[in-house]
């Protein structure tokens, strides 16, 4: 086990058309800092434990260097080969790690830049349940609500069984040859990374996650999130 290497891969290439922001939303300020400078420390609190951290960013990109002056350190990658589809930035991503020196039977932590509130905590379990899996996983949160479905005209058509229902989060954590084959077969239509490992007929590891480490989407996220990050300031422990 001692010789397994993991990586990271941020795709930060999409604007979050849905937040309401006149830029990309993980560029826009939250709670002092760029939001996905929150994401970045996530996984830079974990020390050496990550042979590279990748951040996905469009050829074109010109803010990252203005928002993210410090970036890349030792150990850092800025990859300008996102593309027009979450698939198709992780894949160009995957690619572009191999060709820098990661192996195929690497792992990969496919990670949204908008999940902000990912905890340290979270990506080491994640990691110690899936490091020895011949599959790997992601974290995820059984859903807690109960589920309708809508008709066409916006009103309940059925209400769904919830048991075994879960809410797929990241970071999702497979090998990268495997991860990246899945997506070329898969193509663009998938939006994460295990719906591609599913597809070839394997079954990724639930690992339970939390409530917060929610995707900022909408407006009113970044208000929920502010207030994540200043209590987590506030009580440290």
């Amino acid at each position: 086990m001692s010789s397994l290497r993991f990586h990271v891969l941020i795709p930060s290439a999409g604007v979050g058309a849905r937040a309401g922001t006149a830029g990309p939303k993980q560029y826009e300020a939250l709670a002092g800092q760029p939001l996905v400078a929150h994401t970045l420390d996530a996984f830079r609190a974990l020390g050496a434990r990550f042979a590279t951290l990748a951040l996905v960013v469009a050829p074109d990109d010109a803010r990252v260097a203005q928002v993210l002056p410090g970036f890349p350190r030792v150990g850092e990658r800025l990859l300008r080969v996102g593309g027009a589809t979450r698939a198709a930035s992780v894949r160009n991503g995957l690619a572009a790690l191999l060709a820098e020196g990661a192996e195929a039977g690497d792992w990969v932590l496919v990670h949204d830049a908008a999940r902000c509130l990912v905890m340290p905590a979270q990506i080491e379990a994640l990691i110690a349940a899936c490091e020895a899996d011949a599959v790997g996983g992601l974290l995820a949160l059984p859903l807690p609500d109960t589920l309708k479905c809508a008709s066409t005209d916006a009103r309940v058509a059925a209400t769904l069984d919830r048991s075994g229902k879960w809410l797929a989060q990241t970071p999702q954590m497979f090998r990268i040859g495997a991860l990246a084959a899945a997506i070329d077969r898969a193509g663009d239509a998938v939006t994460d990374e295990s719906s591609a490992i599913e597809a070839t007929g394997a079954a990724p590891r639930l690992v339970p996650g939390s409530a917060q480490n929610f995707k900022v989407t909408y407006p009113e996220d970044f208000a929920l999130a502010a207030a994540v990050l200043t209590s987590r300031r506030a009580s440290p422990s």
